[in-house]
């Protein structure tokens, strides 16, 4: 039984292999067209970073830019009195003692200090500007 398989394969010619030449066609274009060769670089660069396992990816961008805890920690060091507008539309005037993931707490005058829900926080601007931003 051993020999009848060791028969039927037949011996690999690695010379065959070896002497084999890839054939790759030339397209060239008659009429150069630079957009045309930009878009097919462009196409070019799009299918290597599909093709390439993800190596060539480009990175998302973050998730937090830290622009929040900038502008409040400028706010609470130069104590600038700001004006909170609330969900239901009720202003609290204050200046901003200290803040985290989930609320700020907001120091008034003649009023009790507050602990605010960032989420129920519609919007906030410096008590010396208008609403409108301007």
């Amino acid at each position: 039984m051993r020999e009848t398989l060791d028969s039927s394969t037949e011996p690999v010619d690695q010379e065959a292999f070896a002497n084999r030449k890839l054939i790759r066609p030339n397209f060239s274009r008659s009429e150069p067209n630079h957009n045309n060769q930009m878009n097919h670089g462009q196409s070019m660069e799009r299918r290597s970073e599909r093709t390439s396992g993800g190596g060539a990816k480009k990175t998302p961008p973050p998730e937090t830019t830290n622009a929040e805890n900038f502008y409040y920690q400028k706010q609470m060091q130069t104590k600038t009195p700001m004006v909170v507008i609330l969900r239901d539309g009720e202003e609290i005037h204050g200046t901003i003692e200290w803040y985290d993931r989930c609320c700020l707490k907001l120091i008034r005058n003649g009023q009790p200090n507050l602990m605010v829900y960032k989420p129920a926080i519609k919007y906030m601007y410096k008590e010396g500007e208008s609403k409108s931003g301007s």
